[in-house]
């Protein structure tokens, strides 16, 4: 959530940059200003009122009858203009709640403009000694292989299902391992985090309201869309001590997204399911060190595709291809020899306070408290992850294994 009071001072600039993610906001904009106008002007009514009321409390036993039923005439008009201008105020709260809710993140000056994803900008790209340019597609090599089972998880569950077999099984084990155990290295904290959560963390990291029809509901709770929901809300409405940021935590958890907005893409294969893997990586820090820890949690990501010696890339995101609650994003992107194109396996954004405001997340120092600023990554994909090994380790009727997966499987060189 943006600051208000940042809006109010800063209306045109606000404006300009919300109108760089190619959707004007200028509307909402001069609406929630005029709203808070209307708020502050009806909380001085309200505030007033009480306080003319508390005043006639105050002195009411020092009265005389006839006096004492005056004061309680008095004392019943105000509260039935207390009680309707109350309720204009919660209506005005909600109506403003409502629109601020709306608003995407500022976009930082060093996130490029452009309309959509063929104006993100490639910052730098990895290849191996050697790499395929083509291959068979993933779907296959894992079905010739008996590593997945397709039909059996559309049987059990439908389209963008699929069970993973036996050594395909193992495979997926494995894949988490080698992730976790990297980010450990690199000083995160691994959580087992629950799949199920409470709207309101939903709500804290940005899913809700805006992607509710991409999230699976239970009852009141939602199933989680990734790893980040539970992780970047370990302090939800807390204030937390400024000696124990930087906090970098990360978990492996099943992710789950209906792709509401994806009809027709991706339907074959494990690019785009409803029910997927993903290894995520979550940081809570000081806002002064937020742009650094970005560029890292980048780099990280970078250097677990270089374990795999997997050919990627990395591109920073323009403003029309951003997400809602980022200032800045780099994708990562994996090389899959059967499309011959590049396909993301991993997204690192920060966020600023933007989820800290919306968790009311903050941290003390001193004698000040402060929002402290949130950023997330994709470390990686694994469904994603074991397709492109598929396609670019598979050759000769055989799949050979990268090296950092060998000891998994008794130092095999190929399944």
């Amino acid at each position: 959530m943006i600051d208000l009071k940042y809006i109010e001072e800063n209306k045109e600039e606000v404006k300009k940059n919300l109108s760089r993610r190619n959707e004007s906001y200028k509307t909402q904009i001069d609406e929630v200003i005029e709203l808070n106008t209307q708020r502050k002007s009806l909380q001085k009514i309200v505030d007033d009122l009480r306080f003319e009321r508390n005043k006639l409390s105050n002195s009411f036993s020092e009265l005389d009858k006839d006096e004492k039923e005056k004061t309680k005439q008095k004392v019943k008009s105000i509260n039935e203009k207390l009680e309707c201008n109350v309720e204009k105020l919660k209506q005005i709260k909600e109506s403003m709640d409502k629109i601020l809710n709306s608003l995407p993140n500022l976009l930082d000056n060093s996130t490029p403009d452009g309309n959509d994803e063929d104006d993100n900008v490639e910052l730098f790209s990895w290849e191996p000694s050697l790499w395929k340019t083509k291959n068979i597609d993933h779907w296959d090599i894992a079905e010739k292989l008996n590593l997945v089972d397709f039909k059996l998880g559309a049987k059990f569950s439908g389209s963008r299902f699929v069970v993973y077999k036996e050594n395909g099984a193992k495979l997926i084990r494995a894949l988490g391992w080698v992730l976790l155990d990297f980010h450990i290295k690199n000083g995160f904290k691994e959580l087992s985090v629950p799949v199920i959560v409470n709207p309101n963390l939903m709500y804290g990291t940005g899913q809700l309201p805006k992607f509710e029809e991409d999230a699976f509901k239970t009852g009141e709770q939602y199933l989680i869309p990734t790893g980040e929901v539970p992780l970047t809300n370990i302090y939800n409405n807390e204030v937390i001590d400024s000696k124990m940021l930087p906090i970098y935590l990360t978990t492996n958890s099943l992710c789950f997204r209906k792709e509401a907005g994806s009809a027709g893409k991706d339907t074959k294969g494990l690019i785009r399911m409803h029910q997927f893997n993903k290894v995520e990586m979550v940081k809570i820090v000081k806002p002064e060190t937020s742009f650094k820890e970005l560029e890292e949690m980048m780099q990280n990501a970078s250097d677990i595709l270089k374990l795999f010696n997997l050919r990627h890339r990395v591109i920073k995101l323009c403003s029309g291809d951003i997400g809602f609650s980022s200032t800045k994003t780099y994708d990562l992107e994996v090389w899959f020899p059967a499309q011959e194109k590049f396909r993301e396996i991993s997204s690192c954004s920060n966020c600023l306070d933007f989820q800290a405001r919306r968790m009311n997340t903050r941290y003390k120092e001193d004698d000040n408290t402060m929002f402290v600023h949130t950023l997330n990554g994709s470390g990686l994909a694994i469904d994603r992850l074991f397709a492109a090994i598929l396609e670019n380790y598979y050759e000769d009727g055989k799949l050979k294994l990268p090296e950092v997966l060998r000891p998994y499987f008794e130092n095999k060189e190929y399944l």
